[in-house]
């Protein structure tokens, strides 16, 4: 993951032209995270055998549109956050209009990049589509904070299937998409691996600290909003997390010994600390 957050941040110096006016929000909003769904087209695609440079820009879309969805969600008219990865989100560094405007420029710059050399229409109509699931379970969300009745299960995982896993799916079948490989196996890996990882996120919400998760915690408990921690309680969530690895682990089989970094990558998806 280190590796590849690398790669996508000397990918980054690259793509943003020093004539940008917004060239140094646009780097504070992609920089500084795990970079995770980066690290998973490029895995899935190092699986396949997909051209490493045309890898990478791919890996680098779905960071813009992770990045931007994060910068929007943000704002104060959304989730109004002060803090993202440990410094000053892009509203409270900035201001709000730019905030708004690195949203739109780094979702444009997405479509620029998988649209470029050796990345078929495919690709890119995937991207869009999913990247308006990610949207939709946005508004899901928002709609969920002033709804008569909590969400139940199923519906939280509805939600959060659209919200995290849209984009974390695109990520993991970006690869044999480009390769024109049965996308089948790495589809149900990122299922299983996107319900874990919001899991995840909840526990942390709870159990995390701002210092090491880098952002606000508490803040669903606070705003008496149903999770997977409240409907299933501490111990059943972790459990529950336990399981979902597993079986993103064992969608794998069929790459053998090839596949063990996605398979440590699930098992860090609930270890994970931030």
């Amino acid at each position: 993951m280190a590796d590849a957050a690398s790669r996508i941040e000397a990918r980054i110096d690259q793509v943003l032209t020093p004539d940008d006016p917004l060239i140094e929000p646009m780097g504070h909003a992609l920089r500084g995270g795990k970079m995770f769904r980066a690290f998973l087209v490029l895995e899935g695609s190092r699986l396949h055998g997909v051209d490493e440079a045309v890898a990478l820009d791919a890996a680098m879309a779905i960071e813009c549109i992770h990045a931007y969805s994060l910068v929007h969600d943000d704002l104060p008219c959304m989730d109004d956050d002060d803090l993202r990865r440990g410094q000053p989100t892009v509203h409270k560094k900035w201001d709000e209009a730019t905030a708004v405007l690195v949203g739109d420029n780094l979702q444009s710059l997405a479509f620029q990049l998988i649209t470029g050399p050796g990345l078929g229409g495919a690709i890119a109509q995937r991207l869009a589509v999913d990247a308006r699931t990610m949207v939709k379970g946005q508004m899901l969300d928002i709609a969920a904070e002033t709804a008569a009745t909590p969400l139940t299960l199923d519906q939280i995982i509805e939600l959060q299937q659209h919200k995290t896993g849209a984009l974390i799916k695109w990520a993991a079948v970006a690869g044999p998409l480009m390769a024109g490989a049965d996308i089948g196996p790495m589809s149900r890996y990122a299922d299983a691996l996107g319900l874990a990882f919001q899991i995840a996120d909840d526990l942390l919400d709870v159990e995390g600290d701002v210092a090491t998760v880098g952002k606000a915690v508490g803040k669903d408990n606070n705003a008496g909003k149903a999770t997977f921690v409240s409907l299933l309680g501490l111990d059943e969530a972790k459990r529950r997390a336990t399981d979902l690895v597993q079986e993103a682990q064992d969608t794998l089989n069929e790459y053998g010994t090839e596949a063990d970094v996605l398979r440590e990558a699930a098992a860090f998806v609930v270890s994970r600390k931030k």
